[in-house]
C-alpha cells in the first residue's frame, strides 16, 4: 500500500509565476434567499468606521451564481463561492494545483490502483451542527452516482461527476463505504490516473446528508457544509453574504467574520467601485484599466497564473456545422491578433490547442488556423456554399466578464466583422448566464457559442475529456462532438499511470481536435485582479477557485 498524507501528489504547470502583490450595481433582481438560521444583512456604507473594523471583505465580481450547491454547477462564478461554504476531501495547496488533505487527513492506495483507503479529520461539524463523518461522504457519492437518487431534485444534473468519473454505465468509481466512522473506502473498476486531482475539486465539496433531506431541492439556494464560511444570504443578481464558521475545524481561520460577493458585471463600473472603496478585491480587471491601477498607490495588482482558455465551439447538431470544412474555414476567419491587441492589453496570447502550453502534456508541434480569408472562402465552397452561407448563424456570446474573456459581446462583434467578409452573416445573442449555461447545454438554440474554463485539478484530463470526449453529452461537451478515436485515447490515458505515455496519448488527441476543430481555440489570458493595498493573505490559484479565509486587512 502507498500511504500519503499533507501533500501527496504534485502535478507541474510547466512555469513559475511570481504574483504581483500579495460602479454601479446590476439592479436586476433583489429577491434574497437567506439561510434558515440567519437574519437578512444590510451591505455597510463605505465609511471611516467600517473601514477602521477591516473585518468584512467586499468582492466585486463580473456575474452571479447559477445555484450555490456545488454539485449540480459547472460555472466558476457558482464554484468559488461554494468553495467557502464547502470542504472536499483533499484541496489544493494554495497558488498551486497540487494535492494535500482537507477533509482526509491521510490516505492510502492499493499496489492494484483499485482501492483508495481515507482517514478522515475527527470531530468536524456541519452547519447544521450535524456530523461529518464516512456515513455523510457515502451519502454524497451515492447522491451524484445514481441516476435514480431520492437527492438528484428536478433540474438537478451532475455534470462534473459525470465528466471526472465516467457517466451511467461507464462509472470509475465501483463503491464507497463507511469502515468506520472515519475511515472510508472508494473501489475503483480501473485504475485512474488523476483520481486524487479529481477528488480535491470544489464540485464535490462534501455537503450536510441533514440539509439536503430537509431542504430538497431548496438546498441549491441554501447551502450547508463544513467549510470556513456559513452561507447567510443571497440576493439574486446583487450579492452574496457568508458569515465566518465559529467552529471551523482548521484553528485560527477564517480570519475575517464576514464576506460580501457583489456582482457588478461591468468591468469598469467594477474598477471604479474599487476607487471608490465601495469594494476591496476585484477580478478579471479590464486589460484597458491596467495602467490607472499600477498609479494608484491605494490599490495593488494581483495575477492568476494562466491556466485557461475561452473558445467558440460549433454545435454539431445544427447544420451545416456538422460539415468539417465549414468549421475550418470559421476558423481560418477569425483574426486572433487583432482581438488580442483590441482587447486584452498584452495579457493574452492565441490558443492553438484547448489546453494551455503550461501544463504538461501539450502539443506545440500543433500549428494554428492562420488568419487567412481566402482559404476560408476556399473551404467554403468546397463544402457547397461558394456565396457563404444561406442563413444567419446565432453566435452565443457571454453576458458576463469571465477570467479568460473581459468582454464577450465586443469580441463577439469582431468575428461577426470578420465573418461577414466570407458571406457568413451571424446573429449575436446574449441572455442572463444562468439561461446562457442552459441554452448552451442544450444546444436547441445556438449555432455557435463562446465559453471558456479555467482548469480545476492540474490535469489534461480535466480540459480533453472533460469537454469533449461524448461521455461529457450532455453536460460540458456543448458541441455534442463525437469521435471514437479520440475517446480511446482519452480513456486510455486516465488509465496510464505513467505520465510520459500518458503526455503521448494527449498529444495525439490534440492532433485529432485540430482536424476535426470543433472549436475555434481563442486565446490564454492572465488573469488580473486588483485590490486595496492593504489587503494581505490573498493568493490565487491557477484552477480560479481559492478560500477566502486566510485573507485579512493590515491597519
Amino acid at each position: 500500500m502507498k500511504k500519503w498524507s499533507s501533500l501527496a501528489l504534485a502535478v507541474t504547470l510547466g512555469t513559475v509565476l511570481t504574483l504581483s502583490g500579495c460602479g454601479g450595481n446590476n439592479n436586476a433582481g433583489t429577491e434574497a434567499t437567506t439561510g434558515s438560521n440567519a437574519a437578512a444583512t444590510t451591505v455597510p456604507e463605505s465609511s471611516p468606521e467600517a473601514a477602521a473594523q477591516q473585518d468584512t471583505l467586499i468582492l466585486g465580481r463580473g456575474g452571479d451564481s447559477a445555484s450555490l450547491d456545488p454539485a449540480i454547477v459547472t460555472d466558476g462564478e457558482s464554484l468559488k463561492i461554494a468553495h467557502q461554504v464547502f470542504d472536499s476531501l483533499l484541496e489544493y495547496k494554495p497558488g498551486t494545483s497540487e494535492v494535500q488533505a482537507s477533509l482526509a487527513d491521510s490516505w492510502e492506495v492499493s499496489a492494484d490502483g483499485l482501492t483508495y483507503t481515507f482517514k478522515l479529520h475527527p470531530g468536524v461539524k456541519f452547519h447544521d451542527g450535524t456530523d461529518f463523518n464516512a456515513e455523510a461522504v457515502v451519502f454524497n457519492f451515492t447522491r451524484w452516482s445514481d441516476p435514480a437518487s431520492e437527492f438528484k431534485f428536478e433540474g438537478d444534473s451532475f455534470d462534473y461527476y459525470d465528466s471526472m468519473f465516467g457517466p451511467d454505465g461507464s462509472r470509475v468509481i465501483k463503491e464507497v463505504k463507511a469502515v468506520d466512522a472515519t475511515t472510508v473506502q472508494f473501489t475503483l473498476k480501473q485504475p485512474q490516473a488523476p483520481f486524487l486531482q479529481n477528488i480535491a475539486m470544489t464540485s464535490f465539496g462534501i455537503a450536510s446528508p441533514a440539509a439536503i433531506k430537509e431542504k430538497k431541492e431548496n438546498f441549491k439556494n441554501e447551502p450547508v457544509g463544513t467549510g470556513p464560511y456559513v452561507f447567510k444570504e443571497w440576493k439574486h443578481n446583487d450579492s452574496i453574504t457568508l458569515d465566518k464558521n465559529p467552529n471551523y475545524w482548521k484553528e485560527g481561520l477564517p480570519k475575517l467574520n464576514k464576506v460580501i460577493v457583489r456582482s457588478i458585471p461591468d468591468n469598469s463600473a467594477r474598477f471604479n467601485a474599487l476607487q471608490n472603496g465601495e469594494i476591496d478585491l476585484m477580478e478579471d480587471l479590464s486589460p484597458d484599466d491596467l495602467s490607472t491601477l499600477e498609479g494608484n498607490t491605494g490599490l495593488q495588482k494581483i495575477e492568476r497564473p494562466p491556466f485557461n482558455v475561452s473558445y467558440l465551439g460549433f454545435n454539431f447538431k445544427k447544420k451545416p456545422f456538422d460539415n468539417v470544412k465549414v468549421r475550418q474555414a470559421l476558423n481560418y476567419a477569425v483574426n486572433k491578433q487583432a482581438i488580442i491587441d483590441a482587447f486584452f492589453s498584452g495579457q493574452a496570447t492565441a490558443a492553438v490547442n484547448p489546453i494551455p502550453p503550461s501544463l504538461w502534456g501539450y502539443n506545440d508541434a500543433v500549428k494554428d488556423y492562420e488568419y487567412d480569408l481566402d482559404k476560408a472562402k476556399a473551404l467554403l465552397a468546397e463544402a457547397g456554399y461558394p456565396k457563404g452561407l444561406p442563413d444567419p448563424v446565432t453566435l452565443y456570446a457571454m453576458p458576463v466578464s469571465r477570467p479568460y474573456m473581459p468582454d464577450g459581446k465586443k469580441v463577439a462583434e469582431a468575428i461577426q466583422a470578420d465573418w461577414d467578409k466570407i458571406g457568413v452573416k451571424t446573429v449575436i445573442e446574449s441572455p442572463e448566464w444562468a439561461t446562457y449555461l442552459d441554452d448552451t447545454k442544450a444546444g436547441e438554440k445556438d449555432d455557435i457559442y463562446m465559453l471558456g474554463w479555467t482548469g480545476d485539478n492540474g490535469d489534461p484530463d480535466n480540459f480533453l475529456y472533460t469537454l469533449l470526449d461524448k461521455d461529457a453529452i450532455p453536460g460540458n461537451n456543448r458541441s455534442f462532438y463525437v469521435n471514437e478515436e479520440l475517446h480511446s485515447l482519452l480513456i486510455n490515458a486516465q488509465k496510464e499511470t505513467d505520465q510520459t505515455k500518458r503526455s503521448g496519448l494527449y498529444k495525439q488527441a490534440q492532433e485529432i481536435i485540430k482536424a476535426d476543430a470543433p472549436w475555434i481555440p481563442l486565446v490564454h489570458t492572465t488573469p488580473l485582479l486588483a485590490a486595496k493595498a492593504n489587503l494581505k493573505g490573498y493568493v490565487p490559484g491557477p484552477t480560479g477557485t481559492e478560500y477566502y479565509s486566510e485573507i485579512y486587512f493590515e491597519q
